[in-house]
């Protein structure tokens, strides 16, 4: 591997490198049902309208949570991913794309999810092998769209300018975790209108993992 070029790009997971099968409604709703029923929340707050990352952190800041509470909502979180991770098959050129960025990249993965169940993923698609560092919930101190997981990963190369990194997903909240990272962010399969909605503007949009490499090299 080149190791004389410092750049490192940074990889969300769930339909971006796999297609998992992560009912994210249901978690959702599960997580709103867990906070009602335990009075963290009021049963009018509009649960779809928030992601599953932004019903945690309500959890979390209210001053009726308890370390029980939370246990009980990860556990029901984590049995929602599993279910939705197990048989996840790759994107579209994913290896063939990973094959080629290795020889001049560090590649990382960030996730939501656990990181016992994006191990398991990546493994079984094969691709585990491909990253540095895979960087799940339990290394964030806030989950995405926080930058907190991309901190993490540029503390470990702390001398890299912001120009060394950049991330690729398919969501919003991957492109706002990483612009309040300072990290360029690339689109993937993404939902334009949702992008502009929370003011994220990615470099590019790529509808095909095989732009990356055009991309990159641009």
């Amino acid at each position: 591997m080149n190791r004389s070029l410092h750049k490192g790009i940074i990889f969300d997971m769930d339909n971006t490198l796999l297609q998992s099968r992560i009912n994210f409604s249901a978690m959702k709703q599960a997580i709103f049902q867990h906070w009602v029923d335990h009075g963290i929340c009021e049963p009018t707050i509009e649960w779809e309208k928030h992601t599953a990352s932004q019903l945690i952190e309500i959890g979390r800041q209210s001053e009726r949570m308890t370390s029980e509470l939370e246990q009980a909502m990860w556990e029901a979180v984590t049995a929602i991913e599993k279910e939705g991770m197990h048989g996840a098959v790759l994107e579209k050129h994913a290896v063939e794309v990973l094959d080629q960025l290795k020889e001049n990249y560090h590649l990382y993965i960030l996730t939501n999810n656990a990181y016992a169940a994006a191990v398991e993923a990546l493994k079984e698609t094969g691709i585990a092998s491909y990253f540095d560092e895979i960087v799940a919930r339990e290394q964030m101190t806030t989950l995405k769209p926080s930058p907190s997981g991309i901190h993490y990963i540029r503390n470990l190369r702390p001398d890299w300018p912001d120009s060394a990194w950049t991330m690729i997903g398919d969501s919003w909240i991957d492109g706002k975790a990483a612009i309040d990272g300072q990290v360029a962010f690339i689109s993937y399969q993404g939902n334009q209108l949702d992008m502009e909605r929370h003011e994220v503007t990615p470099v590019v949009y790529i509808t095909d993992l095989l732009e990356l490499l055009r991309v990159l090299e641009a």
